[in-house]
């Protein structure tokens, strides 16, 4: 079972995009890690609010949150338009990929949601083509 096959972390996904507030004055990036529970259940832990153009990842000493491994990390790229890069960026690639605490086996890599696509970056920076957001995040 994929981990967005899971439908409290698809729902949460679902929502933080919603709060992202895609393609409006107030777009701003929204994020979190995905955990494992000591039960083997997924959930999200959400991240501070962001910025139009950038969020900050709280910390996350050996790839845990609240002593739960993070199989997984997301944000959101709601700003559409000129100008607004809806893949991940060289910078949400290098983030991934160069984290030592997100380098344990079962890290999956992080979601990028955008508009029409979403995106996974690997632990190794290989990006691939999740899906259509609507479709991926259950929107209709």
């Amino acid at each position: 079972m994929s981990i967005l096959d899971h439908d409290n972390v698809r729902d949460s996904l679902s929502e933080a995009w919603r709060r992202s507030e895609p393609g409006t004055p107030n777009a701003h990036e929204e994020g979190g890690f995905i955990v494992r529970t000591g039960t083997g259940d997924l959930f999200v832990i959400g991240w501070p609010k962001g910025a139009q153009r950038e969020i900050l990842v709280p910390p996350h000493p050996n790839g845990t949150r609240g002593n739960m491994p993070i199989i997984a990390t997301f944000h959101t790229h709601p700003n559409i338009g000129p100008g607004f890069q809806q893949e991940p960026s060289l910078t949400d690639i290098r983030a991934v990929r160069d984290d030592p605490d997100l380098s344990h086996a079962d890290y999956e890599g992080e979601f990028v949601i955008s508009q029409n696509l979403v995106y996974l970056i690997r632990r190794s920076g290989q990006v691939d083509v999740v899906g259509v957001t609507a479709a991926v995040l259950g929107i209709l």
